[in-house]
């Protein structure tokens, strides 16, 4: 037994040789399950600026030791090369739209990766070591590479170049 989502539709699978009540009430339960699930992997900092910005500081204080302090954090229309930037100078850092319906553990890489660059501006070994902090890095990047791909993009989730 599954569900899932295909675009505005949920999709419930159920073996056939259900009676009609045990379809029913599985159906229910099916549904119930997924609203969970979908409500536990969305990030309240998908809603504004503010919020991005306060989840920020609660991944910088977790993986950062609070060491990384952006001057700003904003979403901004869908970049055609790269999933967020930041430019260390003046501190701040801005992600794209298409984030906005990903799951939050992948918005978090993508934070963490960001304000890593307020530490250390390149990509080299410093640069990975403050990322990889964040447990599921490696699982956000497979994430981010599957959803460029089946979107037709050219964005590493290595970079940010």
């Amino acid at each position: 037994m599954s569900a899932y989502r295909d675009g505005e539709t949920v999709v419930v699978l159920l073996p056939a040789r259900m009676s009609q009540a045990d379809e029913q009430k599985w159906v229910a339960e099916m549904l119930a399950r997924l609203e969970r699930t979908e409500t536990r992997r969305q990030s309240p900092a998908r809603r504004s600026d503010e919020q991005l910005v306060a989840r920020c500081a609660e991944l910088a204080a977790k993986y950062l030791d609070g060491r990384a302090k952006p001057s700003s954090v904003r979403w901004v229309p869908p970049m055609r090369t790269r999933w967020a930037s930041c430019t260390p100078a003046d501190g701040s850092i801005r992600v794209s739209k298409r984030l906005q319906e990903v799951p939050g553990w992948v918005l978090d890489y993508v934070l963490v990766h960001e304000l890593a660059h307020l530490r250390v501006p390149g990509h080299g070994p410093d640069f990975w070591a403050l990322v990889r902090a964040y447990p599921r890095t490696e699982r956000a990047i497979g994430y981010l590479e599957g959803l460029s791909a089946a979107a037709g993009l050219d964005i590493d989730p290595h970079t940010d170049d």
